[in-house]
This record gives structure tokens, sequence and C-alpha cells, in this order.
């Protein structure tokens, strides 16, 4: 066996030193001086991610000055004429889960760079590249941009030390992101199809295993008919009413079909597969189809509301429904004996509002309707 000789073995270690240090020195773990940070908005069921590195102002004068106006040769890398990286170090990113459109115009789903070029009177130009992994915009080339986008710049209130981007105007179908720094701001609108994009996935997911259990066609459906899509609600329901072996008529599926019909104009069968849904409902479930119908069909809202109490012998909150059918009606006279009855068996919790409505009727007010 060769014996280790040390001197070589140190000899060695002298003379790669230098190429070794610079990788050794390259994997420690310091504190960035513009700190990573990250900030994530859901619009519907689109999650927007915007990943950045902020950095501070740190007394610099920031626009036009560290931040120069249009496109400029930053001295470095191979981009003649670079945009901002809108934030430090590596490229700011912008990605979307599903389909979006940015101030207006179409951008696939994905993950993309985010640059800006602001103009001293406040114009700016957003771009989405594809090149997502540079160190800044030192490489930045034309030919990788996807979208090209414009917006206005905002003079802030307040004073902004560290870049910040958040969402601050978020709706059921849009966000507004914004970079803030210094004083300034810098807003772009993010709108997102949530109603198709829901219906697409529950498609798919309808063909998936969760498709194989009726309360998921129950609850497509339920969508549907919330997003106003009347069609595709009742294809699904009736694939829960019948044709599948999970398919089984239920209170659920009937009183849905029953108002989808109602929509589309078919109020005789819809009456009659309301009068079927309540054969297998419970006292609550009759109870909120019945009262839906207030204010569209009074006359059936009172028949379904008597046939509660009739059913399920006055238990809790039938009688309560029926005082608000009478009342649409303008029979506050059985209303008021409705609710005496109701008042009876109520949760000690809801009587005050029970003994309110009492008041109401009593002056002949409608119930059904804000007081004054």
């Amino acid at each position: 066996m060769k014996q280790f000789n040390a001197k070589a073995y140190l000899c060695l270690f002298f003379l790669l030193a230098p190429f070794l240090i610079p990788t050794l020195s390259a994997q420690l773990t310091t504190p960035a001086g513009s700190p990573e940070a990250e900030v994530m908005q859901r619009v519907g069921i689109t999650d927007i991610t915007i990943h950045y590195n902020r950095p501070y102002v740190k007394g610099r004068e920031i626009w036009g000055k560290l931040v120069p106006y249009g496109f400029n040769d930053l001295g470095f890398g191979t981009s003649k004429s670079a945009p901002w990286r809108a934030g430090a170090d590596y490229n700011t990113t912008i990605e979307f889960t599903h389909d979006v459109k940015i101030e207006g115009n179409d951008v696939k789903a994905g993950k993309y760079a985010l640059f800006f070029a602001l103009e001293e009177n406040g114009d700016v130009l957003g771009i989405l590249s594809s090149n997502t992994t540079s160190w800044g915009s030192y490489f930045y080339d034309e030919a990788e941009d996807v979208l090209r986008f414009n917006t206005k710049s905002k003079e802030l209130d307040s004073f902004v030390e560290m870049l910040t981007f958040g969402f601050d105007t978020v709706d059921a179908t849009s966000a507004v992101a914004s970079l803030k720094w210094e004083k300034k701001e810098i807003p772009f609108k993010i709108e997102v199809d949530v109603k198709n994009i829901v219906l697409e996935g529950i498609a798919n997911d309808l063909r998936n295993p969760t498709g194989f259990q009726q309360s998921t066609w129950d609850q497509a459906a339920n969508y549907a008919f919330n997003a106003g899509e009347m069609d595709k609600a009742l294809e699904w329901v009736n694939a829960s009413i019948a044709g599948q072996f999970f398919s089984e008529e239920t209170f659920a599926n009937l009183a849905l079909k029953s108002r989808i019909l109602r929509k589309q104009g078919n109020t005789s069968e819809a009456d009659m597969l309301l009068d079927k849904a309540v054969s297998l409902g419970s006292a609550r479930e009759i109870y909120g189809a019945g009262t839906q119908l207030i204010g569209a069909d009074n006359d059936k809202a009172l028949s379904i509301l008597k046939a509660n109490v009739k059913k399920n012998k006055g238990v809790w909150p039938s009688n309560y429904g029926l005082a608000r059918a009478y009342s649409a009606k303008g029979d506050y006279k059985n209303a008021v004996k409705s609710i005496n009855k109701s008042l009876a068996v109520a949760p000690e919790n809801f009587k005050p509002r029970l003994e309110q409505a009492l008041e109401r009727l009593k002056k002949g007010e409608d119930i059904n309707t804000p007081a004054n």
C-alpha cells in the first residue's frame, strides 16, 4: 500500500487554491442589498404572482437618474437599448395560471419578465418578455417580447422608501397591479375571464374521478346557473337526476332544475318539478325554495310554503316562510297568524327578528322589503 505523502498533498492544495476559493466563496449565502419579495393575488381561480427584488431609495434621485427614462445603453451586456428591469438584480417576473388580459391585450398563461420604459411626461411602456432568467435588462432582446402595453404613471401623496409591488384594487374579474417607489406609482390592469375559465375547468373535472360523484354534478350545475349559463346548467343537472350510475332524484337537483326551467320560461314543467322536490325536502329546504319565488311568482311561493307547514307539521321555519308568502300578497292578517305560530317554536336568538317582523305586519308593511 502506498504511504500518504503529506508534502505532495500540501503542494497540490496550494497549487489549486486560487481555483477552489472562488468556487467556495460563490456558495456563501449573505443578505441581498435589495431583498427578494413575492406578491400574489387570486382573481376567480387564477393566481397572479409577481416576484422581484426591492431596492431602497437611500436618498438617491430615482426617476430620470437611477432609473433613466426610455430605452438606454447600460454599458454592459448585449443590449444597446434596454428598458428598466422594474426592480433590482434578476428580472422581475409576473406569472399567470390562466390566460388574462393586460390593459386590454391578450396574454397566455405562463411566466414572463416584466420591464418598464418610462417617459418624463408620465407615459409608460410595459413589456412582457419570454426571457425570465437574466440579470436585469443588460441582455434585453426585443425579439423576445411577448407583449408591449401602454399605461401611465401617477404621483403618490406619500413617500415609498422600498420598491413595492401590490394589488390595491381587486374585484370579481380583475385586479390592478402597481409598482410604487419614491413618489411614483405605475399601475396596470389585469382582467380574467373568470366564468369561462371556471366552466372549462368544471367540464374537465367532470371527466376525472370527481365526476363519478353525484354531488359534483349538482355543484357544477349550480355554478352554471349562477353564471347565467342555463343550457349548460340543465345538461349537468340532468346528469345528476338520471342516466348515470350515481343518478338519483333529490330535493336539491329537482329544485335546481325547476329554477333553471323557470329562467328559460318553462313555468309549467318548473312547477311540476318543484312540487316533486317538496315531497323530498326538509322544512329548511322547502323554506328556501319557496321564499326564492317571492317577488317572482307569489302564488306559487304561497302554495309551496303552505305545503311546507302541512308536510312538516309547523316546525321551524315553515310558518315563518308562510308569513313571508302571505305578506308578499298583502294578506297581513294571515301573515300575523303565521308569525305568531312561528314565534312559539323559533330559536331564542331568532325571536327578536320575528317580533320586529310582527310589528311591521301590524302596520301593514311587507316584511320581504327593507324596513324604513
